[in-house]
């Protein structure tokens, strides 16, 4: 590479180029997932469209290899690349709510707590994740699921509208007016077919819920999860509950009687009054044994979106599985127990999240994401704050995925996947969308520049 071509890169930059041997590159290169350790020759800081479009010209021109990076959180850390340049959105915050369309135009750099800092202002919200320090960009574009999918979708059922530089440098709106095909493609197909600028979201009436984590002894979890799975069929799509096996952390705001203890987990968020709430989880709770605690509550939507921010900080180790999961037999549920069981760390997990109600009411061919019929989708994660535990955690979770995986689907939540699961695994994520996908990466990334991610080749 020229120097000159580098002179050139960081002078039409109006962010940063950050480079090897910069006093900042260490901490710039940083990924949420402490088990991945990648060095980029360049980091681009883009802080608008412009920059952007410098970014991608130069990295193809330069034929370096392009990774993009919203927040950071991709599990297999994708949003970095060895020896390459990273295209960081970081700095492109922004929220621009529109109360009167119930619309929220959101840059590409925002957390999912930007976007819920600003939305609930005017008591509005974009169904998301459950994390807000979760990147709204890389969530978006594989689908994004949270408390409020039973009622209002997957997070690219809202996603109206996108702004898109494309691998020539070119900049395109994709809507269902203007590039309908790669909107289609944006919704689920991840970042595959160009870097996404800002999002165009519908806003949906979400302002103070009930909401929060309700956990019961090990030993009741056959019981729980049973009847947890025979009730979310007729719980009201205003509740949305997701299972956890979990350990009991040892530190606060935990009793320290439990320190340490695995546990069943049911968190959960009714979008309502606590009146109301209540009625609709009293079918379920009254049905299971006395909970070790139950710290339901009113509060404020982004209140319930970053209670777990604390427990899961930059720089942890992480290695997860995910797969679709359609029915819960008995069977399944033993295997999970006995798997669980084995966890080598208090933080490693294994969750199930709900995607029916509103996500069945979207036709598989209608987006992307293909897997309209799952019932959740499902998490097992080994995580732990030492370097020295990355074997145990990733053999763990490899072993418990291996010994669930013939009860579930064929695919899974892109976000959910390892980047050493192969080809195969993508193409059951997506099923009969695959070749449509292929197509579209065609027409807009022939030539497979935006590579660093859960990858679609082209295919005429």
């Amino acid at each position: 590479m020229h120097e000159e071509a580098k002179t050139k890169l960081r002078e039409s930059l109006r962010g940063t180029l950050i480079e090897r041997g910069n006093a900042d590159y260490d901490d710039a290169r940083k990924l949420y997932n402490g088990m991945i350790d990648k060095r980029p020759l360049m980091i681009a800081r883009c802080v608008d469209v412009a920059d952007v479009i410098t970014a991608v010209n130069f990295g193809r021109d330069q034929g370096l290899r392009i990774a993009i990076r919203g927040g950071g959180h991709n599990g297999p850390g994708l949003g970095s690349v060895d020896d390459g340049l990273v295209i960081d959105m970081a700095m492109m915050k922004g929220v621009r709510v529109d109360p009167a369309t119930r619309t929220a135009r959101v840059g590409s750099g925002c957390t999912q707590g930007d976007v819920d800092h600003a939305t609930h202002a005017f008591g509005l919200a974009v169904p998301a994740g459950i994390i807000s320090t979760t990147g709204i960009a890389g969530l978006t574009l594989s689908g994004g699921h949270g408390y409020l999918s039973r009622k209002y979708g997957l997070t690219i059922d809202n996603l109206i509208e996108a702004d898109v530089v494309l691998a020539d440098g070119s900049f395109v709106t994709a809507s269902k007016e203007q590039n309908a095909d790669l909107l289609w493609a944006l919704r689920g197909g991840g970042g595959n077919f160009g870097v996404v600028t800002s999002f165009k979201f519908a806003l949906h009436p979400v302002s103070t819920v009930f909401a929060g984590p309700i956990a019961f002894d090990r030993k009741h979890a056959p019981t729980i999860m049973r009847t947890y799975r025979d009730f979310l069929p007729q719980a009201p799509q205003e509740l949305g509950i997701f299972l956890g096996l979990k350990t009991i952390l040892s530190s606060a705001p935990f009793p320290q009687e439990l320190w340490g203890k695995q546990f069943c987990l049911l968190m959960c968020c009714y979008d309502g009054a606590e009146d109301k709430g209540k009625a609709a989880l009293a079918p379920l709770l009254n049905s299971l044994p006395a909970p070790w605690f139950n710290w339901m509550g009113t509060m404020p939507y982004p209140a319930v979106q970053s209670m777990f921010d604390g427990l899961y900080p930059k720089g942890m180790q992480w290695y997860w599985r995910g797969d679709f999961v359609k029915t819960l037999p008995n069977a399944a549920i033993d295997v999970h127990l006995e798997e669980a069981a084995k966890a080598p760390s208090e933080l490693s997990l294994m969750h199930l999240y709900p995607i029916d109600g509103a996500v069945h009411r979207v036709a598989s061919h209608e987006t992307a994401w293909n897997c309209r019929d799952a019932t959740w989708s499902m998490v097992i994660a080994g995580i732990d704050p030492n370097p020295q535990k990355a074997g145990s955690i990733t053999r763990w979770t490899k072993a418990y995925w291996e010994a669930v995986h013939p009860f579930d689907l064929g695919g899974a939540y892109p976000n959910f996947m390892m980047d050493d699961e192969g080809d195969a695994r993508l193409k059951a994520t997506y099923g009969d969308n695959y070749k449509r996908l292929g197509a579209v990466k065609h027409k807009y990334d022939n030539a497979n520049l935006f590579r660093v991610n859960q990858n679609i080749r082209p295919a005429a």
